[in-house]
């Protein structure tokens, strides 16, 4: 009977697992696991930095202006395409001083739908007065980037650059009447400590709704809800007297291509 009892308990043993050993293997199998998941995640992070490299990398279209040699991207990141480039020069001691380079930028569906109206491509071969001013009166978003050629300028320099040129323009759209409080409201806020370099980037955009925005190396300067200062603005680059007669050119002539 003794015999038969202890074959009994063996067999008992032989079909049941020591509580020991089970959360042994409970824990390898989660280990396991857990190392499996770690290197999925690893693969897949390996795979967004690989595509992230090959998108740097990816030759970005550019045109250059050629008085400066300053290459500005054809389609800016919200989708924003380039109209025409330029320089802005300023006499100095008697001699022609390049203070930027800039690029203007127009989201070209949206320009194309507020002027349809507007602009017949078929009656005219030459950009007409007209249709600059179409486009200067329009509420359609615009980017202009200006880029520092001048090595030596100043926060303080800039600031006095666009109060004079805002100003002169607000005249010529107002009938000569003086507005300096609204001009001085795009820069009047930065900072003189503010550090400029050849390179530096400014950009100036107008956002639907007439709101103008002012970026200095990616700080947000300022935002004006103004229509008349909108319609300054471009009319700086689009107007009577512009920065730059043959950005103003190429500007018409893109225009034209669109319709």
């Amino acid at each position: 009977m003794a015999a038969i009892a202890e074959n009994n308990v063996n067999a008992d043993n032989q079909h049941t697992t020591p509580p020991l050993e089970e959360k042994l293997n409970g824990m390898k199998l989660k280990d396991e696991t857990k190392v499996a998941a770690e290197t999925l995640d690893q693969a897949k992070k390996q795979e967004e930095v690989a595509a992230a490299a090959a998108a740097e990398e990816e030759e970005v279209a550019v045109e250059v202006e050629p008085k400066t040699g300053i290459s500005f991207p054809v389609k800016l990141a919200d989708g924003k395409e380039l109209m025409t480039v330029g320089l802005r020069k300023k006499s100095m001691l008697g001699m022609g001083i390049k203070i930027y380079g800039f690029g203007m930028y127009y989201d070209k569906e949206k320009l194309k739908e507020n002027l349809k109206t507007k602009i017949d491509s078929k009656a005219s071969t030459k950009p007409t007065k007209e249709m600059y001013q179409a486009v200067i009166d329009s509420d359609s978003a615009m980017t202009v980037r200006l880029v520092i050629v001048f090595s030596s300028l100043t926060m303080n320099m800039v600031k006095k650059n666009f109060d004079e040129g805002l100003g002169a323009s607000i005249k010529k759209l107002t009938g000569g009447k003086k507005n300096d409080d609204l001009a001085n409201k795009v820069m009047g806020a930065a900072s003189d400590g503010i550090k400029l370099s050849s390179g530096s980037v400014i950009e100036i955009s107008r956002l639907p709704g007439n709101v103008l925005q002012t970026k200095v190396v990616d700080e947000v300067i300022s935002k004006v809800d103004s229509e008349l200062l909108c319609r300054a603005y471009v009319n700086m680059y689009l107007g009577d007297d512009p920065l730059d007669k043959e950005a103003k050119e190429k500007f018409g002539m893109q225009l034209l291509s669109m319709f």
